[in-house]
């Protein structure tokens, strides 16, 4: 989906890396954008999809549209994708244990930055399946919002990812499209019946995974981005 920038705000950017251990790689990239007037709002760690790093079209604009809404926002690579940026090729994503540790050196990194403020841990598909599993472990959270929660496989609606939703403790919001070939709204219902935490269901009509929609819809990629920003805005300034 190609996504319309954010009305410029001013704001700071800091590029920096994350060290690792036991990793493949030594460290991984990260990038923390915050507004440069005061704020109370909550701080993102905002994780990106399996299919497309942080530096992504979709990445980078939606992070600037939540820090010009006042949210401080924070990307990062896992390792596979930094590994991707090395060496010139794609990679395919890495075990969850993997996608979990580094997950949890970002979050870190981004606490050390923004003390005083409470964490939002969200992500594209992957990137916020990988911070629910950080969630049912006990790892400590403002709230969860997941920008299209891959609830199964393509096509394969029997192989369910939500064996962890009991455990999940943080208030979260599901963003997710109507045309969502990975989320079958329905099941996502009967799911979220047994899900440890309050939570919303904001959906976005006629919305596939990225949130694109069809022409003959009526709405145009403007327009429903506006409405996914302002409903993850509403939701983190209400936690």
């Amino acid at each position: 989906m190609g996504v319309e920038a954010a009305p410029t705000t001013p704001m700071s950017t800091e590029n920096f890396a994350i060290p690792l251990e036991d990793a493949p790689v030594d460290s991984v990239r990260a990038i923390l954008q915050s507004p440069t007037c005061a704020t109370d709002a909550p701080a993102v760690l905002l994780a990106h999809g399996s299919g497309a790093p942080m530096e992504s079209e979709f990445m980078e604009a939606t992070a600037s549209a939540l820090v010009a809404e006042g949210l401080s926002v924070m990307r990062f690579r896992y390792a596979y994708t930094e590994r991707a940026a090395q060496e010139g090729k794609r990679r395919p994503p890495d075990r969850m244990p993997l996608l979990e540790n580094v997950h949890r050196a970002a979050l870190q990194a981004l606490r050390e930055r923004i003390p005083d403020r409470p964490v939002v841990l969200g992500g594209k598909s992957m990137g916020g399946r990988v911070a629910s599993h950080l969630a049912a472990q006990g790892v400590p959270c403002a709230g969860l919002a997941f920008l299209g929660y891959p609830l199964h496989p393509a096509g394969k609606p029997e192989s369910l990812r939500s064996e962890h939703f009991p455990r999940i403790t943080a208030p979260s919001l599901f963003l997710q499209g109507t045309r969502d070939k990975l989320c079958d709204l329905a099941l996502l219902e009967r799911e979220l019946g047994s899900y440890g935490a309050p939570h919303v269901v904001h959906v976005v009509e006629g919305g596939d995974h990225s949130f694109d929609v069809l022409k003959r819809s009526g709405r145009n990629e403007a327009e429903v981005r506006a409405e996914v920003v302002q409903a993850f805005v509403a939701w983190a300034r209400g936690l």
